[in-house]
């Protein structure tokens, strides 16, 4: 009996449409997994984008789509992608709660951005994990799933078989830490450079920042005060020096740049620091000892204290893993 679909070497990854969906977190699946890099010399992803009704559906903003493909091709697929439901209020088709408790069982990494968590959700996916949505909906999940632990300040959620985020832009931090886990932190650095957005925001950042869009003139004398960390990382930060390289007194500095990065310069900091470390322990062999000097921590025991709350793993393991990779 021959398959429905051929037997694949890449990794097989099937978003799941729906007629009337917004198209931004699916433009951010394709994005990522769905456009060919031959020049990161790795097996790149098999993207497919079905829908519970193969055909046409209509998308937000007056245009049409064709998903060629129903959900028979989850069946196929070694990462699920729902990125977002029809209504978070409603009730989620069965045949969907089916195809992914199956998918799910069988060992496909089960994914979800923004409101796609309402779907994980009902397939029973997420109960007695924490999860994460759009902090507009964290309420209503708590409320309709009280098994989730929902957990409404972060940009995503690594439970290992299933990942949730928050929405929109979230999506793509989430989708960037999926390429790092499977291909490494220089594959990933590459792809996020092409999307021209910063390669590293850890799960654990805030989703909610009250000022997204800075409108004061504070806030560019923000932007150097971190340029400035991020050339002297090696070195002893405190907030005092950032607060002088953005000529700003420290109290002032502290209300700046909470409200335009949503967390506090020395978080900040060492965030950065765990992010300038993935590289060199993926790809080289210093001991953890100097890869932590390297990057400003001034000892071993507090950077595999930060690294392991920032990665849920250990240096060590991290290096053993990506050495592991394709």
């Amino acid at each position: 009996m021959s398959l429905p679909f051929p037997v694949r070497r890449a990794h097989a990854v099937a978003a799941v449409a729906f007629d009337g969906m917004a198209p931004f977190e699916l433009g951010c699946v394709v994005e990522v997994f769905g456009i060919p890099r031959p020049e990161l010399e790795v097996p790149w992803y098999d993207l497919t984008v079905c829908a519970e009704t193969p055909g046409d559906l209509r998308i937000v903003g007056g245009f049409t789509m064709r998903a060629g493909h129903g959900l028979d091709a989850v069946a196929w697929a070694d990462t699920v992608v729902v990125p977002a439901v029809a209504d978070v209020r409603g009730e989620v088709s069965a045949e969907l709660v089916a195809t992914l408790r199956t998918a799910h069982e069988r060992g496909a990494r089960i994914v979800s951005i923004c409101s796609g968590a309402f779907a994980l959700a009902s397939a029973g996916l997420l109960d007695g994990r924490e999860a994460t949505t759009h902090w507009r909906y964290a309420g209503l999940l708590r409320e309709r799933f009280p098994l989730v632990r929902v957990n409404p300040d972060v940009l995503y959620v690594d439970g290992g078989d299933v990942l949730t985020s928050a929405g929109s832009a979230a999506g793509l931090d989430l989708l960037l830490h999926l390429v790092r886990t499977d291909h490494g932190p220089a594959v990933a650095n590459s792809v996020a450079r092409r999307l021209v957005i910063p390669p590293h925001r850890e799960g654990g950042q805030a989703q909610f920042v009250q000022s997204p869009v800075p409108p004061v003139e504070g806030d560019d004398a923000v932007a150097a005060a971190m340029a400035w960390a991020l050339d002297h990382l090696t070195e002893p930060i405190t907030v005092a020096g950032m607060a002088r390289a953005a000529h700003m007194s420290q109290r002032t500095f502290l209300r700046h740049f909470a409200r335009q990065t949503g967390t506090s310069p020395l978080r900040w900091v060492i965030s950065q620091r765990i992010a300038a470390s993935l590289e060199p322990l993926a790809s080289g062999s210093a001991p953890v000892e100097e890869v932590a000097a390297a990057v400003g921590f001034d000892s071993a025991v507090t950077f595999r204290h930060h690294f392991a709350r920032t990665m849920r793993t250990s240096p060590s393991a991290y290096r053993r893993a990506f050495r592991r990779s394709p």
